[in-house]
C-alpha cells in the first residue's frame, strides 16, 4: 500500500514539474516550476484523503485551488500582464488529474499530463496554423463534424436490401475513415503549401487524392514539356503513398486479419518506393508550388462515396453469389478505375465478417490499384505532355508488372 501511495505521489510530482517547467518556459507570471508540482500533488493529496474522509475533503481542494487562480488572474490583470487564462486552467486540470491517479490508470494520467504539456509548448504553432485557416477551411472542419458525429450517430445499424449487405452506420462510417485520412492530408496541404517541394507536394497529395494530384500535375505540363520530370516524381510519389493508405485503412476495417492483407500490399508500397528513388535522383529543377487540392469534406462528395461504396458492396456480393471469387476480380477492376477505397472498405469489411477469404481480398485491392494506375496514366496522356505519358506509363508499366508478379507468386 506504501509503495502504491509513492507512486502515485511520485507520478503526481513528475506530472506537475512537467507541465511547470513549460509554464516556467513560457514566463508565466502565476505559477512556475514549483507551484504546478505543488498543485498536482495537493490534487492527490486531497484525493487520498477522500477515501477516508469523504468527498467533501476533494471539494473543498478543488475550490482552494480554484479560488487562488481566480485571485492570481485579477492580480495578473490589473499589472497589465497576459489576460490569457491558460495557466489558471491548467492549474485546475493539473490539480483534478492528481485527484484522478488516486482512482484512474496511471498511464492514461501519464498521457494526459504529456499532453497538457505538448498542448502548452505548441502555443505559437498551433496559433499560427489557425491564422492561416481561412473561413473556407473553418466551413471544411465543421462539415467533418457534421459527418462524423451529427450524420453517424443517428444512422440504423442494421442491414437492408439484397443479400442483406447495405447498413447505413456501416457505410457512412467507412465514409468517415476516408474522409478523416484525405482532411488529414489536407490540413497538410494548408500548412505546408507555401514551402512544399515535389517530395511532400506527391506525399500530402497521395493522403488527400492521388487521382486528383495526377490530373492536377498532369495540367500542368500540357505545352511545357520541362516540368515532366518533376510532374512525373509528384505523380508517382502520390500513388506510392496511396498504397500506403490502403494498408491503414485495411488495418482499421479488418484489425484481425491485418497481419494477412497488410504485408503484400506494404511489399507492393516498397516496390513504388523505389521506383520513386529512381525517379528522384534523376529529376531535374525543384518545384516551387503544390497545385490547387480540392476540399475533401464536401457533403456531396461525401455522399458520392458512400453511394460508391454501397454499389460496390451490392456488386461484389452479386459476383460472389453467381460467378465465385473470379467474379470479383472484374468488380475490383472496374471499380479501380476510378476509386480504391470503395473495393479496399468493401474487401475489409467482408473479411471482418468471414464471408470472404483474406489472400483473396488483398488480391482484389491490389487489382483495382493497378487498374487505377492505368487510368492515372491515360489521365496524363490526354490532359498533359506526350513526355509526361511516357515517364508516368513507364513507372506504373512496371510498378503495375512487379504487383502482377506479387499476387502470382506471393505464398498462400
Amino acid at each position: 500500500m506504501e509503495i502504491h501511495t509513492l507512486q502515485l505521489l511520485s507520478t503526481a510530482c513528475g506530472l506537475g514539474l512537467l507541465v511547470g517547467l513549460q509554464r516556467e518556459r513560457a514566463d508565466s507570471e502565476v505559477a512556475g516550476i514549483r507551484t504546478f508540482p505543488l498543485i498536482t500533488l495537493s490534487g492527490t493529496m486531497t484525493g487520498l484523503l477522500s477515501q477516508s474522509f469523504g468527498g467533501w475533503v476533494l471539494a473543498a481542494g478543488f475550490l482552494a485551488i480554484a479560488a487562488m487562480m481566480i485571485s492570481a488572474s485579477f492580480i495578473k490583470q490589473r499589472k497589465n500582464y497576459d489576460p490569457g487564462l491558460t495557466t489558471e486552467v491548467t492549474g485546475l486540470f493539473m490539480f483534478a488529474l492528481g485527484a484522478y491517479l488516486c482512482i484512474g490508470s496511471l498511464t492514461v494520467g501519464v498521457v494526459l499530463g504529456g499532453l497538457v504539456a505538448v498542448l502548452l509548448q505548441l502555443k505559437d504553432y498551433l496559433h499560427t496554423v489557425v491564422r492561416k485557416m481561412g473561413d473556407h477551411d473553418i466551413h471544411a472542419i465543421m462539415r467533418f463534424v457534421a459527418i462524423a458525429l451529427v450524420i453517424l450517430p443517428i444512422l440504423p445499424d442494421q442491414n437492408y436490401g439484397p443479400y442483406q449487405v447495405l447498413n447505413p452506420f456501416d457505410i457512412w462510417r467507412m465514409v468517415v475513415i476516408i474522409v478523416g485520412i484525405s482532411l488529414f492530408g489536407y490540413a497538410a496541404y494548408k500548412v505546408f503549401r507555401e514551402t512544399a517541394g515535389t517530395l511532400l507536394a506527391g506525399i500530402i497529395g497521395g493522403l488527400i487524392s492521388s487521382t486528383a494530384t495526377t490530373v492536377s500535375y498532369a495540367r500542368r505540363t500540357k505545352g511545357a514539356p520541362g516540368a515532366a520530370p518533376l510532374a512525373s516524381l509528384a505523380i508517382m510519389l502520390a500513388s506510392t503513398v496511396a498504397f500506403l493508405r490502403i494498408s491503414v485503412v485495411f488495418a482499421l476495417v479488418a484489425p484481425e486479419q491485418a497481419m494477412v492483407l497488410a504485408p503484400p500490399l506494404f511489399t507492393m508500397f516498397l516496390l513504388m518506393s523505389a521506383i520513386s528513388a529512381f525517379m528522384y535522383f534523376r529529376r531535374s529543377g525543384e518545384a516551387t508550388e503544390m497545385p490547387e487540392q480540392g476540399n475533401p469534406t464536401e457533403l456531396g462528395s461525401a455522399i458520392f462515396f458512400g453511394g460508391l461504396y454501397a454499389a460496390v458492396l451490392l456488386a461484389v456480393a452479386v459476383a460472389k453469389a453467381y460467378f465465385g471469387d473470379e467474379g470479383l476480380y472484374v468488380v475490383a477492376i472496374i471499380s479501380g478505375l476510378t476509386d480504391v477505397d470503395a473495393i479496399t472498405l468493401s474487401s475489409g469489411r467482408m473479411v471482418n465478417q468471414g464471408g470472404l477469404d483474406a489472400a483473396v481480398a488483398w488480391r482484389l485491392v491490389l487489382t483495382a490499384a493497378i487498374s487505377n494506375l492505368a487510368f492515372k496514366a491515360g489521365s496524363t496522356l490526354v490532359l498533359g505532355d506526350r513526355s509526361l505519358f511516357y515517364r508516368v506509363g513507364a513507372a506504373f508499366g512496371a510498378a503495375s508488372i512487379g504487383g502482377v508478379l506479387l499476387m502470382v507468386f506471393w505464398p498462400e
